[in-house]
């Protein structure tokens, strides 16, 4: 039996052994390939590019395409994440479906024109020189894909908006000084560290409880279901549609006003009329139980996260081109200009390396988001997916600054917490109807409080013993769970508060750096 049980410890040892170098070998193949991408648009731009400053154009287009690998590596994965997590898909269906969307978002509906200078928190006048302009704009980029290759590494999701923001502003405080910066534009982006999470964080948690309360505790859940996911999934396609013209599409076409609204109000109503037959078609095939019930959202989240993938693409594909396009600009014209119109190449090498960074390095933030801060079902994902929507209408319509990556990673805290509440409130029931018993320091309940005035009491009135300690271990025990994974919140809230002001010293010093030795 000794010999087995070593040779079983062996065993296990050489599987460890084996499983860390396959892991080791696939980061570095990774790795590989991701070198090869940046060599590839380095070729690339050396093709196209002539003239005395064509090695800024080729320095700005690596490292453009570098930002675009972290964007791909981090904040594609609140997009999807939820969605593995419930297991309505595979990682690989997840990277299938957000690289091609992500990619159509990009290159369909990208920024054609974009601001030179992100969210206007620097003055443009106060970066005339076209060189000195040049220097800010590629420290910044490089900044911001530093800190968000470092918060890949520590798995935490960030903005990578918020990234270049904090980019932006470090290059320009230093090339221009402190009277450069808008300081009130700064100040609403710092207001959507909390604004954002919470705000995603407390609807999805309200449309937890009311698909909790109206469908999945009710006695009859199949005729809830018929009768509530229809109604979900046209609230989802109402928010999805004024969600994909607010920000999806707005590169191409600003709609006149209220006409987005109508247009949002009528995919509704077909939403609703095409889904009731499907649901009560699918209901008759389903156990009247919670798990099977909440299997009815699976379709619907797969949809939500195709949608948030091709919005995300249309959006922050600039945060890697932005900057890139406005150094082309500016060497090109010799001139610094508010707006800049973005060339079809850097769009493309945006989108490829959004798609490379999420096949490459994805799964690791994916796993984060779906997995790892709270347990997630079908159910629960929709509630995430359809407050980072509802979040972005919300804060459009008041005018307040959000970060779709604080929104979705909020929702997710905010269903766990929904969760844990719920599960404790056990505690306080048990306790309710339990005010008169006593427990003794093993946890047994005592004579006094049971009527069992010691260990000669009747055997019968033992049970009733018995149960309230089992009772009273489940207390105790739904007292201690905690389904929000208190290491990942800490991790992840530190890095979103560290964003702006470690990215934009990250920028300085590249900027100082760079500017001594030229």
């Amino acid at each position: 039996m000794a010999k087995k049980t070593t040779l079983d410890k062996d065993l296990a040892k050489l599987v460890r052994i084996e499983e860390a170098t396959a892991a080791t070998g696939r980061r570095t193949g990774a790795l590989g390939l991701a070198l090869l991408f940046l060599a590839a648009v380095f070729a690339f731009t050396v093709t196209i590019t002539e003239g005395q400053y064509a090695s800024f154009i080729i320095a700005a287009g690596v490292i453009g395409g570098y930002m675009a690998l972290n964007i791909g590596a981090n904040d594609v994965a609140n997009n999807v994440g939820p969605a593995v997590g419930s297991r309505a898909l595979t990682m690989v269906g997840a990277l299938v479906v957000a690289a091609v969307f992500e990619a159509l978002g990009a290159l369909v509906a990208g920024a054609d024109v974009v601001s030179t200078i992100s969210k206007g928190i620097v003055d443009p006048s106060a970066l005339a020189d076209s060189q000195v302009f040049v220097r800010a704009m590629m420290s910044a980029l490089l900044a911001g894909a530093l800190w968000i290759n470092l918060a890949t590494a520590i798995g935490a999701p960030v903005s990578t908006t918020h990234s270049v923001v904090g980019g932006v502003l470090g290059a320009g405080i230093a090339a221009a000084g402190l009277s450069a910066v808008n300081w009130g534009t700064t100040g609403t982006i710092v207001a959507s560290w909390v604004i954002s999470p919470l705000l995603g964080g407390g609807i999805a948690a309200f449309a937890l409880w009311f698909i909790t309360a109206m469908v999945l505790e009710k006695e009859d859940k199949l005729t809830a279901a018929r009768r509530w996911v229809p109604v979900l999934v046209a609230v989802m396609t109402f928010a999805f549609t004024l969600y994909l013209i607010m920000k999806g599409l707005k590169q191409l076409w600003v709609p006149p006003p209220g006409l987005a609204w109508l247009m949002a109000a009528v995919a509704a109503a077909a939403a609703w009329a095409g889904t009731r037959p499907l649901v009560a078609r699918r209901a008759l095939t389903l156990e009247n139980r919670r798990r099977p019930v909440g299997e009815l959202f699976r379709w619907p989240l797969i949809f939500s996260a195709a949608l948030l993938s091709f919005a995300h693409g249309a959006n922050d594909v600039a945060n890697a081109v932005g900057p890139l396009a406005a150094v082309v600009a500016a060497v090109e014209a010799g001139a610094v200009e508010a707006k800049v119109v973005v060339p079809s190449w850097v769009l493309v090498v945006g989108a490829l390396g959004i798609v490379c960074g999420l096949l490459l390095f994805g799964p690791k933030l994916i796993r984060t988001v779906g997995e790892k801060i709270t347990k997630m079902d079908p159910a629960r994902a929709f509630c995430v997916a359809l407050a980072a929507a509802v979040t972005v209408i919300v804060a459009s319509e008041l005018g307040l600054p959000v970060s779709s990556t604080h929104i979705a990673v909020g929702g997710v805290f905010g269903v766990g917490f929904f969760r844990e509440f719920r599960t404790n409130r056990y505690v306080w029931h048990w306790r309710e109807m339990n005010p008169d018993v006593a427990l003794t320091a093993g946890g047994i309940p005592t004579g006094a409080a049971t009527g069992h005035a010691d260990a000669a009491a009747p055997q019968d009135d033992a049970v009733p013993a018995q149960l309230l300690e089992k009772s009273r271990r489940r207390a105790e025990k739904a007292k201690r769970r905690r389904l929000v994974r208190r290491q990942h919140m800490t991790t992840i809230a530190a890095a979103w508060v560290v964003t702006v002001p470690l990215a934009a010293l990250l920028s300085a010093v590249i900027f100082l750096v760079w500017s001594a030795f030229v």
